[in-house]
């Protein structure tokens, strides 16, 4: 994630600048391959200085890494349908479609390359929704298992088979994957108590 040095603030020209600059990085993502990007072509694209994104973000890495981070946070509604498989299940959907987005497939592989800072960008709030969905199940006085079993189990397949194959997973084949999931888990692998949010 990029440090605070880099973070524009909010509001007036620097929001503006940043919505340009963000825009500029989707648009050339979505024309070229993503090892052309640089700072110089995404500023061209933009309208601003160069010197205004070396500036503010230092490198093309920490870059992606801010794009993918505000594209990917509270992108999803986290369902509460009254049972753990339907949210999972629900929500796993969702995530399915987005990421078999052209256009957010290719900010996600560019951002992974940069390191894992930028893997971190791309599945953090994926973490956290998760995170809330497994919390909605104590709540309601169910078992659920820790975020990181869940993610692993859940977020690992689902994102494999998206960046690196040619078959991006469809919402179809994200259902079967939690009712394979939570046909797995016994008793002992469950606790009532939210897991670690991370």
């Amino acid at each position: 994630m990029a440090d605070s040095s880099t973070q524009v603030r909010p509001g007036g020209r620097s929001a503006k600048v940043r919505a340009a600059v963000h825009r500029a990085v989707a648009e050339l993502l979505a024309e070229e391959e993503a090892e052309t990007l640089t700072l110089p072509a995404v500023a061209a694209r933009a309208g601003v200085h160069p010197t205004t994104l070396y500036r503010r973000w230092g490198s093309t890495a920490q870059l992606l890494t801010d794009v993918a981070t505000s594209r990917f946070s509270d992108d999803l509604v986290v369902p509460d349908s009254g049972s753990l498989a339907g949210d999972l299940e629900r929500w796993l959907a969702d995530v399915a479609t987005d990421v078999a987005d052209p256009d957010t497939l290719a900010l996600m592989r560019a951002t992974i390359a940069t390191g894992p800072a930028g893997g971190c960008a791309c599945v953090e709030d994926r973490h956290r929704q998760l995170g809330a969905i497994l919390r909605h199940e104590v709540e309601r006085g169910g078992a659920a298992p820790e975020v990181e079993s869940a993610a692993d189990s859940l977020l690992g397949p689902l994102y494999y088979r998206a960046i690196f194959t040619s078959e991006p997973a469809s919402a179809d084949w994200a259902r079967d994957l939690v009712a394979s999931y939570l046909s797995t888990l016994a008793p002992s692998s469950t606790e009532r108590r939210p897991a670690d949010t991370r």
